[in-house]
């Protein structure tokens, strides 16, 4: 994790005396005191860095508040990086999960602190174009890596449902937007009848990180290798093809507004082309291609939609835990907009 975090704000205040003595009997070697700082960002768990007289960690926790069913999970991403870890798979090495809701008021986890740097820009624009070239590759090259985990082999047989993964996902999202809903939107609405009736086949079933993001990983302070993985609250068994198109989606988002790509140089700033991210991707993964893309795209903006209004609904009943909530909530209808516009371009009237 990088280390711009700041202060906790008062309504995420918690007791860190009862987190310290919690810590004491979980934690070889730990000794205090902690400060708890919270990292900026994380409309969804929010995440704090403590630093400690042992050594510097990281907490996830639930947030504050009434939340939706099956939502902010930290259990389950506690168990994917327990069991990822041992592989050499690029994630924090976890030290210990807390289900009692009494020390800190939810479940929360604690990993390692990995130092390192989260790049929102996609862009890069502090890199040399061979930096950008070696970023992206590893960027895509981890991803692959993760794919071709067997999951059974690891014990995560059972960590997510059979069947049809975009089918299940699009029910799931439809429902989420369902129970956060504040306003009429007909896209969303054309959205909901037109992606279940029109589900890609699946081929394959791997772990996917269900929001791999340039800015989701950690890379190496000055270097380019990744040295961790972030944020894997919406991590599953399902169709890697969710993971590497939502990946893709970055070269067709603007450029100049957080990871956008459209339009970029490649050759005068080194950064791959879409096509070249296509091809190390399938020569990793043994593929042939990928699909047309335009569905996966009009899926992933949709499920965008279902994560940033049920940010809206928490900013409306007072328990959003980001002061960027604002700012996602209102991308809600531009990302409707946009999913059904990749949705005309799929086939969809």
């Amino acid at each position: 994790m990088a280390s711009d975090a700041a202060a906790p704000l008062q309504a995420d205040e918690i007791d860190v005396g009862k987190l310290e003595a919690w810590l004491a009997t979980r934690i070889d070697g730990f000794s205090g005191p902690v400060s708890l700082h919270k990292f900026p960002g994380g409309q969804s768990n929010p995440t704090y860095r403590l630093q400690a007289g042992s050594a510097n960690y990281v907490l996830r926790r639930k947030p504050f508040g009434p939340i939706l069913p099956s939502a902010h999970a930290v259990d389950r991403e506690y168990r994917l990086i327990s069991a990822l870890h041992p592989t050499g798979f690029p994630v924090a090495r976890p030290h210990a999960l807390c289900e009692d809701d009494s020390v800190i008021g939810s479940m929360f986890y604690v990993m390692e602190m990995v130092e390192g740097r989260s790049l929102a820009n996609g862009l890069l624009p502090d890199e040399t174009p061979e930096a950008r070239t070696a970023m992206y590759r590893n960027l895509v090259s981890t991803l692959a890596q993760l794919h071709t985990i067997d999951h059974e082999a690891i014990g995560l047989g059972d960590y997510g449902r059979p069947g049809n993964f975009f089918a299940r996902q699009v029910g799931r999202w439809t429902k989420q937007y369902r129970a956060s809903e504040t306003d009429h939107i007909p896209e969303v609405e054309k959205l909901i009848e037109y992606l279940p009736d029109t589900v890609p086949e699946q081929e394959r079933v791997s772990i996917i990180h269900g929001d791999y993001r340039i800015d989701n990983a950690m890379f190496a302070p000055g270097g380019t290798d990744i040295r961790a993985v972030l944020d894997w609250e919406l991590s599953t068994l399902g169709d890697p093809l969710a993971d590497f198109t939502y990946l893709a989606m970055q070269w067709f988002l603007p450029s100049g507004q957080g990871a956008g790509l459209a339009g970029v140089d490649h050759a005068a700033t080194g950064i791959p082309s879409l096509e070249e991210m296509v091809e190390l991707y399938c020569g990793l993964t043994g593929r042939d291609g990928v699909p047309q893309l335009e569905w996966y795209f009009s899926y992933n903006l949709f499920r965008l939609v279902g994560i940033c209004q049920g940010i809206k609904k928490r900013i409306i009943d007072g328990n959003a835990s980001s002061d960027q909530a604002e700012a996602a909530a209102a991308r809600v209808v531009p990302l409707a907009e946009a999913a059904w516009d990749f949705a005309r371009q799929a086939g969809a009237k």
